[in-house]
């Protein structure tokens, strides 16, 4: 069936997409089909809208997950990657995704969004633990930026 009007009439606000783009992304470290097949599954099972940010977001994880796990290895103190959730990395990995390559989306934003998932989604630790991260990622960010 062909989804490309599917959820048309359904406006997701950017917190709703980004919980979406969440479910997305997670489903994808456990599934080998396409972005696309995925897309097209939720479309069809849940009616589920697939807005240009999910797309881009899901997408370009997929596309720069090396530099953003190497990001991600290269800020964790005393810690290791396979230690992390994979709800809080997938987490982390959107955040960074957006802080690296979404301008229109203010920094502080990305973080704040994301800790909310983390507290939502995962636990109140794994919200600090979010925040630690991206704070420390965000000064790198900066500080190669200048």
């Amino acid at each position: 069936m062909e989804n490309s009007n599917i959820g048309e009439n359904k406006k997701l606000n950017r917190r709703e997409e980004r919980k979406t783009a969440l479910g997305f992304v997670f489903e994808r470290m456990f599934r080998d089909d396409s972005a696309e097949d995925v897309f097209e599954d939720a479309a069809n099972a849940r009616d589920t809208v697939v807005s240009d940010y999910i797309r881009k977001v899901v997408e370009g994880v997929e596309a720069n997950i090396d530099e953003i796990d190497t990001l991600i290895e290269a800020n964790l103190k005393n810690w290791k990657k396979n230690r992390i959730s994979k709800i809080s990395l997938t987490i982390l990995r959107i955040a960074i995704f957006e802080m690296l390559y979404i301008k229109d989306i203010p920094v502080s934003v990305s973080i704040n969004e994301a800790v909310e998932l983390a507290k939502n989604y995962a636990s109140e630790s794994d919200g600090s633990f979010v925040n630690g991260i991206l704070a420390s990622i965000s000064k790198s960010i900066k500080s190669d930026g200048d």
